[in-house]
């Protein structure tokens, strides 16, 4: 069915988003559990998200998370899409990572992002303000230094178990992520689907600036997209909704909310600017059936050169979003993985990081 190349990796973000009636225990839990289906339907990675001060997303501590996925599952490769690092000390970062990597040897990324909080109360309660974003080419030195050690900065001090370890850095395209990341020479993650001319020119940029480092050798372009599959593609279109509502209510209310019913937001008055938000969270997305979703996912392969997809698909039915990542596999022609029972009680594997993983 699909016209992906063989073994294409195909990854999943997901943003631990809760819903209505349900404490913010459940969205973690339910992360978890998508790891476990993701790795068994044959996903490359699995990365989880940070947010603060959201009512919408449970996912404040993306490492403590990512320890939680990495224990319950055994062979996909885990990370953080991404730890948004002016607010955080480099070093505790590396720190963290190094004790996740020591843990789940050859399994963890480390993606980074550059946003700072949601609102003004929330970046105040964080102790940052808007113009830290600007130091992220900075932190992003002193972060891979307390990894190889050659950093500048603390002379004597070191980054344990950090140090000394290769975990595959990620930048995560907002602006001037792409320069960042090709700057540095690392691994880029970009969205979204939608804006392909946005996204395509993010790409070519990243391409013809990227500079070889110690951690990539070259381009490595990770297309980031909303993808929904369903028997039908008004059914696909239906899972949207919820994501859909949840941003024109942030962009006319100032406040992100759990993820509402479908039924519910249909029929909710709305003004005309949100009507208008909420039609333009709907359009553009990958959505339809799984032979839709197939043609699509490859032609948006073709256009970016793209050597992995990461998926980060959210509505209020758990169910249809696992079976929307089933529909999803199949279509990609993902091979599942067999013999496998991920759980806290088998060992991790024991390979040494690598570059790109």
């Amino acid at each position: 069915m699909s016209t992906l190349p063989p073994g294409f990796p195909l990854s999943v973000l997901d943003r631990s988003r809760t819903r209505e009636g349900e404490a913010p225990a459940q969205a973690l839990r339910d992360t978890v559990r998508l790891a476990r289906e993701a790795e068994a339907l044959g996903y490359h990675r699995f990365w989880v998200s940070e947010h603060h001060g959201v009512p919408g997303v449970a996912g404040s501590a993306p490492t403590v998370l990512a320890a939680a996925v990495a224990a319950a599952t055994s062979a996909i490769r885990v990370g953080t899409g991404g730890v948004m690092l002016p607010n955080h000390r480099p070093m505790v970062v590396a720190e963290q990572f190094g004790v996740l990597a020591s843990l789940f040897p050859g399994r963890i990324d480390m993606g980074l992002g550059r946003s700072l909080g949601f609102t003004d109360g929330v970046r105040r309660a964080l102790g940052h303000d808007k113009d830290e974003a600007e130091s992220f080419p900075e932190r992003i030195e002193e972060l891979l230094g307390w990894f190889t050690g050659d950093r500048t900065a603390h002379p004597g001090v070191h980054a344990r178990p950090a140090e000394g370890l290769r975990v595959p850095p990620f930048v995560l395209a907002t602006g001037e992520g792409a320069r960042i990341a090709a700057e540095a020479g690392l691994p880029l993650v970009v969205g979204d689907l939608r804006r392909r001319a946005r996204l395509l020119a993010a790409v070519d940029a990243y391409r013809s600036a990227f500079r070889p480092s110690a951690w990539a050798a070259e381009p490595y372009v990770v297309v980031s997209g909303t993808v929904a599959v369903a028997p039908t593609e008004a059914e696909a279109r239906r899972l949207l909704v919820p994501e859909a509502w949840a941003m024109a209510h942030s962009r006319t209310r100032g406040d992100f909310p759990p993820l509402a019913p479908p039924g519910r937001i249909e029929r909710l008055p709305m003004t005309d600017r949100q009507r208008g938000l909420y039609e333009e969270g709907l359009a553009g997305h990958l959505h339809g059936t799984e032979e839709q979703v197939a043609e699509g996912l490859a032609e948006a392969v073709r256009e970016t050169g793209a050597d992995e997809v990461l998926v980060t698909t959210s509505t209020y039915d758990r169910e249809a979003l696992l079976a929307s990542y089933r529909g999803l596999a199949r279509a990609a022609g993902l091979t599942p993985r067999t013999g496998r029972a991920p759980g806290p009680e088998r060992r991790p594997d024991t390979a040494p990081e690598t570059d790109i993983g």
